[in-house]
């Protein structure tokens, strides 16, 4: 980073928790000193005239995940606004989410509307020694610093006195918006960069998908004489394939351990209800098999095709006892279908469970063995490549978002100096992500 930016002349030790060393001619500043800081309130949602026909815009916690706030979560009344806690916030203002799902706890975001909030947020309206946007900027590269505050990652809230206690760098006002503009420009291009690879990583992933399920459905011959297979998610498939229920190729059985048999040091892998694998000292399965998680986020997900022993949770289905298919075959078939078919049948959403029958009954598309086995070496092969295209993107999107990070860690701690700095008038610096015609 120093090496592209220039170092301020001379630093001191800053004083603040979040920064080792500040510019000399840099302050500091408690938050509370610098803004002032509310809650905002949730009219009765039991009265429909606080909430039908609303004409003022009410932010739930996660709008913070918009960063910067252009649309409400709802519209509240006035006499809502009246009666109750809720308080206007003006444009420019910060927001900072006390608690929410996920990883909302934390993120800051800032208004380009006037607007309310609820009370799991926090109002936070700069005085003329804080520019909003610098303030935006130092809280969001302090984004797991304040989650710390507040018990990191467990559900513990944070509050307004723990929001005024955070301690804030205090550059003159002008090198404040200067390091705010400098901010925008580059991290906008980081993010260009970000979307660009996640969108390729979108489209590798699409790839992925379609040439399994094209190999599992319709084979590797061009040439073959094609029959309706009887089932509309599937389509046509070779005549001389045919199509059986799981329970005709295989048994299907589920865990009988929960989660807290699970022990970091076991012989064996333990499979939960995600694409985790703990250890565990004891098994119940030793042989091939292919496993699902039955309810929860992962319902219907195929995520592992597993030989050697195991155990697995109460929540997780084992495909096992193969007859007339392979166990990696029927892997790449159930892992591009089962999950679509199911939630689209008899798992209504994520949090729905699959039932035994549904699985029995899931038809599988079955060629003769030596024909699977050339469509599994054929998929290990491709899926292979795919997934080097996929994890190399992975790899730069990763290394951008480090160097974004760290960007805006050393702008806000004057580590570089922006205060020349200018947008150029034209940047080639950006590189292009690479083609998806390299999975060709």
């Amino acid at each position: 980073m120093s090496g592209r930016y220039a170092a301020y002349r001379s630093y001191a030790r800053a004083g603040i928790e979040w920064a080792d060393s500040l510019p000399v001619t840099w302050g500091s500043i408690r938050l509370r000193w610098g803004a002032s800081i509310y809650a905002g309130g949730t009219p009765s949602k039991t009265n429909p005239g606080f909430w039908e026909n609303g004409t003022v815009p009410w932010l739930n916690s996660g709008s913070v995940n918009q960063r910067l706030i252009r649309e409400a979560s709802a519209f509240i009344t006035k006499a809502a606004l009246e009666n109750s806690s809720a308080r206007w916030i003006k444009r420019g203002s910060l927001v900072v989410a006390l608690a929410g799902q996920g990883k909302t706890k934390g993120m800051a975001a800032q208004l380009d509307i006037d607007a309310t909030c609820n009370q799991s947020m926090a109002a936070i309206v700069p005085s003329a020694k804080l520019q909003p946007r610098f303030l935006f900027w130092w809280l969001s590269s302090n984004y797991q610093n304040l989650r710390n505050m507040a018990g990191g990652d467990m559900r513990d809230g944070l509050n307004l006195q723990l929001l005024g206690d955070v301690q804030c760098p205090l550059p003159a006002q002008q090198e404040q918006a200067q390091i705010a503009n400098f901010l925008d420009y580059e991290t906008a291009k980081i993010d260009a960069l970000i979307e660009r690879q996640q969108q390729l990583v979108a489209l590798l992933t699409e790839k992925r998908q379609a040439v399994i399920s094209h190999a599992v459905t319709k084979g590797l011959n061009p040439d073959a004489l094609m029959r309706d297979s009887g089932v509309d998610w599937i389509g046509t498939i070779p005549s001389h394939w045919s199509v059986l229920a799981t329970s005709r190729v295989s048994d299907v059985t589920t865990g009988g351990r929960d989660t807290q048999d699970a022990k970091p040091d076991g012989e064996y892998p333990f499979f939960v209800r995600s694409q985790t694998v703990e250890r565990i000292d004891t098994y119940s399965f030793d042989g091939e098999g292919v496993l699902t998680s039955g309810d929860g986020a992962g319902v219907g997900k195929i995520y592992h095709h597993h030989i050697g022993r195991l155990e697995f949770h109460q929540r997780v289905y084992l495909f096992h006892n193969f007859r007339r298919i392979t166990g990696r075959y029927f892997f790449y078939f159930l892992r591009e279908h089962l999950a679509i078919v199911a939630l689209a049948g008899n798992a209504k959403s994520t949090v729905d469970s699959l039932r035994r029958p549904m699985l029995r009954a899931f038809p599988v598309c079955l060629p003769p063995l030596e024909e699977q086995d050339a469509i599994t070496e054929f998929l290990d092969e491709r899926v292979a490549r795919i997934d080097s295209l996929i994890s190399r993107q992975d790899d730069v999107r990763d290394l951008l978002q480090e160097r974004r990070t760290a960007l805006i860690s050393a702008a806000v701690t004057g580590k570089i100096d922006v205060r020349n700095w200018k947008p150029p008038t034209s940047d080639t610096s950006a590189s292009e992500p690479q083609s998806e015609a390299e999975v060709a």
